[in-house]
């Protein structure tokens, strides 16, 4: 009989729990649900009310994985879904919200290693309460203290405009800059403000940064990615595993840990110390949401 997890009211049968999802770390399935189990309380507040993008590996990151978008029917009916239209066709996509520690287990339980979220809640989807700089090295790479000195150029950046800049290692190979916003501005007005963003930084230092799209222009140079503020795109949610080698982890940092960090830096058992230790730093980040327009006011200001 499979065993069963009864969480916040609901049963969930668990399966496979013996399966390497990440065979060259011997981390298995189980591992990763006791991951998702323990950083729930910190993790879903910033999955509420978005909608989902999962990335899922029923036969382990070293095969073939999928994206899933569109929520299908065998969902239970107590994992909240909701029907998001098309923008430039008709119809709808279904996507899954993830409320509550229940449907953040469940979904995991379906081999879902890596959770990605829009920058707009479902309530007012079209209009993004994030907004999401990506400092992405060139595939080279570069070294990590240069990484953290463009991710602190950012951050000041930010404050400028009169944004409240937070910090994400991605677990992957760079950084976010993420602010949170009053979603008084739709996605074209926060997408451009980004762009515009990003364009100042990149004026400042051209030859190691560039906004260029064209991965064959860029160089050796980081990338400062803002397509992540379109409409339907997503970025990594907090707390959720990278389905990479090596397990790393998305972690939300304090900007006094930059210093100590690397982008991968975190797995999970550090990461259970780190929250342990220091909480959740984005848990406040709604408190501080900042009006787009008048940010853009202020680059324009700086731009002369």
């Amino acid at each position: 009989m499979a065993p069963t997890l009864r969480i916040s009211g609901h049963d969930i049968s668990l399966s496979k729990l013996d399966k390497e999802l990440f065979p060259d770390d011997h981390v298995s399935k189980d591992d990763m649900l006791v991951h998702y189990l323990t950083v729930a309380e910190a993790m879903v507040p910033h999955l509420a009310g978005r909608p989902l993008t999962l990335l899922r590996f029923p036969d382990g990151i070293g095969e073939e994985g999928f994206f899933q978008k569109d929520a299908p029917a065998y969902y239970p009916d107590w994992i909240r879904t909701v029907e998001v239209p098309h923008k430039r066709r008709e119809g709808t996509a279904r996507y899954a919200v993830c409320d509550d520690a229940a449907s953040l287990l469940y979904l995991a339980n379906l081999a879902a290693v890596e959770f990605h979220i829009w920058t707009a809640t479902a309530d007012r989807i079209d209009h993004p309460d994030r907004l999401v700089l990506d400092l992405d090295p060139p595939p080279g790479g570069v070294p990590t203290p240069t990484l953290r000195s463009v991710a602190r150029r950012a951050r000041d950046r930010f404050a400028e405009l009169g944004l409240t800049p937070y910090l994400q290692a991605t677990g992957g190979r760079g950084y976010h800059v993420v602010a949170p916003l009053d979603r008084s501005q739709d996605y074209k007005f926060v997408r451009d403000l980004a762009g515009g963003l990003a364009a100042s930084l990149a004026a400042d230092d051209p030859d190691l940064l560039t906004t260029e799209l064209r991965k064959n222009k860029r160089g050796d140079r980081i990338f400062l990615d803002v397509n992540r503020n379109g409409r339907a795109q997503t970025f990594i949610a907090p707390y959720s595993m990278r389905a990479r080698p090596g397990a790393a982890v998305a972690t939300p940092l304090e900007w006094d840990e930059l210093s100590r960090s690397k982008p991968d830096g975190y797995t999970p058992a550090s990461l259970r110390r780190r929250l342990a230790r220091r909480g959740d730093p984005w848990a406040d980040m709604d408190r501080h949401a900042a009006d787009a327009a008048e940010a853009r006011g202020r680059l324009a200001a700086l731009e002369g």
